[in-house]
């Protein structure tokens, strides 16, 4: 069948009988969703009632004048757009007590705000969403009890939480995540009871203006002589003697691929999936230096590590010496990383207004303080990720890369992009290898535009230690399984699918199988599913490989749910769980489709 759509420029090309028109395509979507409209399946899915109430209100007809000024209003970036927190739908939550099943009463008795009566409780509960429930099937017991939103498959007719002993002990000794943050840590960091006797001993350096040299030998000699703490019993060698650089932990960073720490969407269900794949090297999302010093437990949460995460660091952003340095004596006695790393390539306005991110590019000193205060308190490797530049046509990573050696880095990773260019231009290879001779003998890592096996072979050709994979992550995880298979791999949708649901099962187990828990995973699924359209099946490209920077023009799949994931609306998505009651069947598990019952409020991403 041949098709007249004309391609636009920068547009991927695409097999001619695949082509099609926007009016087609969506055209086709609807005449394949089986039964009634997604508005009134989603009026009957359990949704809890402050989310039907929100959708009843946003799918009322408007009046013309009102419709005007809500699209006057809601421009740009939409910031003050009205958005529910998870914990908001539900209005009377159960009392921790209660959940847990424990033998002592609630602590506030009865001033707590929660509810203590179950009968109550399940009267106002959202429907379950399915038969099975994937905490209780892997791990033999589910903590959320009846506030699961799969609680039929674990709790009795009394409504107590069942347990499977097989499972359960096993499961049970088995710590899955690490880096959690200890109540009583928090406690101190908001009393500001922590001792930070390492930083404060580096920042006393810079405060009597001598070279940093001669200060650090003259500390090496007073922690020679004198505890740095007070010791009960005796006194042993860690004690008094400061670990060498060449003592520290040594990481082999060389041919490894990195998945690079993605904001919102890097998030541990996500690194699980990759690592599936086949990443190599694993990195939390950047974590604000003076949030992790307020002990709030949200920032906290972005250092978690799954056990499966073999080679895993976190990101910190800061733009001061002092808080940078107590940041990272703080992690280094509290968490377990194979390393630490600055985040000084950040182009958001946030994080550059304050001097943050790309901004200590151009305030070496601060920098420099930066990065020798963190490597005098940290016994893993500190590592480094930044820009070509600020300025679209004026690099200076080239400059910076020689004082970064002598200042005592570990790993550099160099983004081939100024903050100014953001993404609107290709990566620049010949400067990162460029650069990459600067650097050794300390190794290097390119960053940019990598999407498949032969981008990753022609990086490889230039003089760096490894490849940094971000965005190509995003649109097709499996790619780490393709450079290291050397390969292009024409997953079907079925497959693609899987992904999901495992990533999904992954978002239920960190974050929670109760309504909060599942909103979030329902948030950061939605956030990941606006990359994931953006990739085009290897047997529809009339080129291989498809470009990164190239937009997927309309086209029809090979089968209905290939043109379904193809879709860049939302409402689209959400068919995905009902496209075929036979398919849905055979599956195991249907936890995956569950999740998929997005908010209908959301518009385009």
């Amino acid at each position: 069948m041949e098709s007249s759509v004309e391609v636009e420029r920068g547009t991927a090309p695409i097999k001619e009988q695949f082509l099609t028109s926007k009016e087609k395509f969506h055209a086709f979507l609807d005449s394949g969703r089986p039964g009634q409209k997604s508005e009134d399946a989603e009026q009957d899915s359990g949704e809890p009632e402050q989310k039907r109430i929100r959708l009843d209100s946003e799918g009322a007809p408007e009046e013309p004048e009102k419709k005007e000024e809500k699209k006057k209003r809601m421009r740009g970036q939409n910031k003050s757009r009205p958005r529910m927190k998870p914990q908001s739908y539900e209005g009377r939550r159960l009392c921790p007590s209660i959940i847990q099943e424990r033998d002592t009463k609630c602590f506030f008795g009865d001033k707590c705000r929660f509810l203590h009566d179950v009968s109550e409780y399940m009267r106002s509960k959202a429907e379950d969403l399915g038969e099975q429930c994937y905490l209780f099937n892997t791990f033999g017991k589910c903590q959320y009890g009846v506030t699961c939103r799969f609680a039929k498959a674990h709790t009795s007719a009394e409504m107590k939480n069942l347990v499977n002993a097989d499972l359960y002990k096993p499961c049970g000794e088995r710590e899955t995540v690490r880096n959690h943050l200890d109540k009583d840590l928090q406690r101190r960091l908001r009393k500001k009871q922590v001792s930070f006797s390492g930083a404060e001993a580096f920042l006393k350096t810079i405060s009597r203006g001598k070279k940093l040299e001669e200060d650090q030998r003259d500390q090496e000699t007073q922690e020679s002589a004198v505890p740095p703490v007070k010791t009960v019993g005796a006194i042993t060698d860690a004690d008094i003697i400061k670990l060498r650089p060449c003592e520290k932990k040594q990481v082999d960073f060389r041919d490894k691929l990195y998945l690079a720490p993605l904001t919102t969407c890097g998030n541990l269900p996500f690194r699980r999936v990759c690592k599936r794949f086949g990443a190599d090297v694993t990195c939390g999302e950047m974590a604000m230096c003076t949030n992790l010093l307020q002990g709030q437990a949200s920032e906290w949460a972005l250092l978690k590590r799954h056990a499966s995460e073999d080679l895993f660091g976190v990101q910190l952003e800061g733009c001061f010496p002092d808080t940078m340095t107590r940041c990272a004596e703080l992690l280094n006695q509290n968490i377990d990383v194979d390393f630490v790393d600055i985040n000084s390539g950040c182009p958001i306005d946030l994080v550059y207004k304050k001097g943050g991110g790309c901004g200590l590019m151009t305030r070496t000193t601060k920098f420099e303080q930066i990065v020798r205060g963190m490597n005098s308190v940290l016994d893993v490797p500190l590592t480094v990720k930044i820009r070509t530049g600020v300025q679209q046509n004026c690099n200076v990573a080239h400059k910076l890369i020689p004082e970064m050696k002598k200042w005592g880095v570990s790993l550099i990773t160099l983004h081939g992009r100024s903050r100014e260019q953001r993404y609107t231009k290709s990566a620049d290879w010949d400067y990162i290898d460029t650069c990459s001779q600067l650097a050794a003998p300390v190794p290097l890592f390119g960053n940019g535009d990598i999407l498949s096996y032969e981008d990753a072979m022609k990086a490889r050709e230039t003089g760096v230690s490894g490849i940094m994979v971000a965005r190509g992550a995003l649109i097709k995880p499996w790619l780490f399984t393709e450079i290291k298979e050397s390969r292009h791999w024409d997953i079907s949708s079925s497959e693609r699918l899987d992904i999901l649901r495992d990533f999904s099962n992954f978002g239920l187990e960190h974050w929670g199988s109760d309504t909060q828990g599942v909103e979030k995973t329902r948030s950061f699924l939605l956030e990941w599913l606006s990359f994931l359209c953006r990739y085009i099946p290897v047997g529809l490209l009339e080129r291989v490989p498809q470009k990164i920077n190239e937009r997927p023009p309309f086209y029809m799949g090979r089968d209905y749910m290939e043109s379904l994931m193809a879709s860049q609306h939302v409402g689209d998505w959400i068919q995905i769980r009902s496209v075929s009651n036979t398919s849905i069947r055979t599956l195991e598990n249907m936890t995956a489709f569950t999740v998929f019952r997005l908010t209908l409020g959301d518009t385009r991403l």
